[in-house]
Formats: C-alpha cells, sequence, structure tokens
C-alpha cells in the first residue's frame, strides 16, 4: 500500500502535464491509426513485466533479508552508512532506483533509530538517493529512461556498459568517499542479523519453502526478462510467460504495477510523434538539442524529470549515447530531477523530529557538488 500510494504521488503531476501536452498536439495532429506507430510496445511491455518481476521479488521479503544480513556484520556507524548506502548503489542496477529506495530507506530510518544514530538519518538517506539515482545508470534495467533509450538506439549490450561505464565507477567512488565521512562511531546496539528478516518475509507469507519457490520462481522470470533486454526472445512471448505466472502465483501484484508511468510514457509517445508531423516546430526543437543532448537532458531533468525527458528529447536528436549520459546524471540536482529521490524526501518527513530544511540543504548541496563533477568528466570525455 505505502508503495502504491508514494508512486500516486510522484507520477500524478508528471501524467498530468505528458496527458495536457499530448492533447494539445492532438489538435494540430488529428488522431488517427497511425498514433498507433508512435507508441514503442515493447518498452512498455519490458517496463510491465519487470515491474511485476520486482514487486514479486520485493513481496517475497529478499531485499529486506538481505539487508538484514548485511547489517548484522556492521560494528560502527561508518560501516553502517557504507552498507545502507551502498547497497541502494548495487540493488538500484537490478530493482531500479525508486524500488531500491522504497525497500532500503525505511529499513535505514529503522535501524539507524535502533542503534541510536539518529542524528546520521538525514547525510544516510540523501545519499542513499544520491546512490540509488546514480547505480541505476550502470545497467538498461536500472531505470525507466534507460531502458526506454537503451531500446530505441538500438544500442548493443556491450557498448551501453562501455559508454556508461566511467561514470559508474566515478560516482562509486564519490559515494564511497562521502560515506567514509561518518565517524566510526561504536552502535548502541548492534542490528538483529536476519532474524525479523525470517519473521516478516518467511512466516508472514505463508512459510519458508512458500517463500523459496517464490524466490526461485521471480528469479527464473528475471533471467528470462533479462533474455528480452538482450533482444533474444520477442516482447509478447515474455510478456505471455510473466502475465501467467503472476496471474497463478501471485495474481494481486497486478494492482502493484506503476501505470501511472506506463501511462506517462503513452502520452509521451503521442506528443513527440504529433510533434514530429509539423515540419517547423521539429526543426526548431532539433536545432536546439543537436550537438548539446549532455547538457539539454540535464537542464530538462531540472524542471520535468530524467525520464520524461528522454522520452521527449529523443524526438528531437538521434544522440542517443548524448541523452542517456545527460538524463542518467541529470536525476541529480533538484528533488524532481529524478522522481526517485521525492520517495526519500517523503518518507525522512514521515519520521517524528525529522528537519525538513536540513535536509533540503545537505540534498542540494550534495546533489549540486555532484552534477559539477559529472558534468566535468562528462566535458573531459567528449
Amino acid at each position: 500500500m505505502r508503495h502504491k500510494i508514494i508512486n500516486f504521488v510522484k507520477n500524478e503531476t508528471v501524467l498530468c502535464a505528458a496527458s495536457v501536452l499530448a492533447l494539445l498536439s492532438m489538435l494540430l495532429v488529428p488522431p488517427s491509426a497511425a498514433y498507433l506507430d508512435y507508441i514503442d510496445f515493447r518498452v512498455l511491455a519490458l517496463l510491465f513485466c519487470l515491474m511485476l518481476i520486482v514487486s514479486g521479488l520485493q513481496s517475497a521479503g529478499v531485499f529486506e533479508r538481505l539487508m538484514q544480513l548485511l547489517a548484522g556484520l556492521v560494528n560502527n556507524a561508518r560501516q553502517l552508512a557504507l552498507v545502507l548506502v551502498i547497497a541502494c548503489f548495487l540493488l538500484s542496477m537490478w530493482i531500479t532506483n525508486d524500488v531500491a529506495l522504497i525497500t532500503l530507506v525505511p529499513f535505514a530510518i529503522m535501524v539507524l533509530q535502533e542503534t541510536g544514530q539518529e542524528k546520521y538519518l538525514p547525510f544516510v538517506i540523501v545519499m542513499q538517493t544520491v546512490a540509488a539515482n546514480l547505480g541505476s545508470m550502470c545497467t538498461p534495467v536500472g531505470n525507466p529512461q534507460n531502458l526506454y533509450l537503451y531500446t530505441v538506439s538500438g544500442m548493443d549490450i556491450a557498448g551501453f556498459l562501455k559508454l556508461l561505464f566511467p561514470y559508474t565507477a566515478a560516482s562509486f567512488m564519490l559515494v564511497l568517499i562521502s560515506c567514509l565521512l561518518v565517524k566510526p562511531e561504536p552502535l548502541a546496539v548492534r542490528p538483529d542479523g536476519g532474524r525479523k528478516a525470517e519473521t516478516r518475509s518467511g512466516m508472514k507469507q505463508g512459510g519458508a519453502e512458500g517463500v523459496k519457490l517464490k524466490m526461485a520462481v521471480y528469479g527464473c522470470l528475471f533471467a528470462v526478462s533479462m533474455l528480452t533486454v538482450l533482444h533474444i526472445l520477442h516482447y509478447l512471448v515474455l510478456l505471455a510467460i510473466v502475465a501467467a505466472a503472476v496471474a497463478i502465483i501471485e495474481p494481486r501484484l497486478f494492482r502493484e504495477a506503476d501505470y501511472f508511468l506506463l501511462l506517462t510514457f503513452i502520452a509521451f509517445f503521442v506528443f513527440v510523434g504529433n510533434i514530429r508531423q509539423i515540419g517547423f516546430i521539429h526543426a526548431f526543437l532539433n536545432s536546439c538539442v543537436a550537438g548539446n543532448e549532455v547538457l539539454a537532458s540535464v537542464l530538462a531533468s531540472q524542471v520535468i524529470s530524467n525520464v520524461p525527458a528522454a522520452v521527449l528529447l529523443s524526438g528531437f536528436t538521434s544522440d542517443y549515447s548524448g541523452l542517456l549520459v545527460g538524463t542518467n546524471i541529470g536525476g541529480l540536482g533538484s528533488l524532481i530531477a529524478s522522481m526517485a529521490s521525492l520517495i526519500s524526501y517523503k518518507l525522512y518527513n514521515r519520521v517524528p523530529g525529522s528537519r525538513k530544511k536540513d535536509y533540503m540543504l545537505l540534498f542540494t548541496g550534495i546533489n549540486a557538488v555532484y552534477l559539477l563533477l559529472l558534468l566535468g568528466l562528462a566535458w573531459l570525455i567528449a
């Protein structure tokens, strides 16, 4: 339920904006059967399937259990911060940045409170947000804009990884160095090493054997989805397999999918497709974006967030590499540059005694520094 509420708040505004743009464009280009050609059904199917699979893994308690086990190995505040933040960086590569934050920020709040390290809450949550937004750039499935741009560009996986590896490596080093600023203070209480995770994800879900079966099934489905990402398996085959498996095992997961995001993609597909039919507008926007893809993506992301920016700007340039770099590092900056950042902000605000002003100052400062450093790296690589 918390997941659905946060996604509603996070995506409703963007969907409204995308819908308005789509409707306005429809006044200039009346609806027709050609609209179907605008929509990239492969991207939508992949997104939908990955949403269901990750929700299934989440419902089985996979990520919570992993974090409990890792937290049980730490001995001081610095080690705890490293585990909480680096886990966001690594997991976001596979389960998307927003799911990583929905899963790990509440866990971080609980563990920091239990161990007497509440003073580090703003810093750790801000760093988890930055880590999730940057770690997710590493793979095509790390965030929606990557999956979209990877698909429409026709780029192979080797080219994708080669393009974004320097930024991922630099981001990891920045995150690691930042976490070392936390003092190695002893913890008031050592975190539980796994007992709670077993209780919440095992017994509650109907027994350990049932949980293991779910983990195995969703793990296999994730592997199958990678075959589609790598252009080995047709997306309709993947959609049929995932839909059938979820319908049999856990049909309630269909209610957990982020339909707002899917509708947002469709609205932007319609808008961009219509603008392409209007020659002088398309030519003007193309002249503004072409040659400035990285900077244009970063600036657009600050206003409309990086996922819509990727879909919108892809209609006016064929430099998908520039868009990939720009929309990924463009997730830094403002609170809405990556909509996933709103998740951690809202979760922190629910903590009794939360300091919203301090959080925003820290968030803005860290994001600004990281953004400038990665823009500098992009300038050097170019």
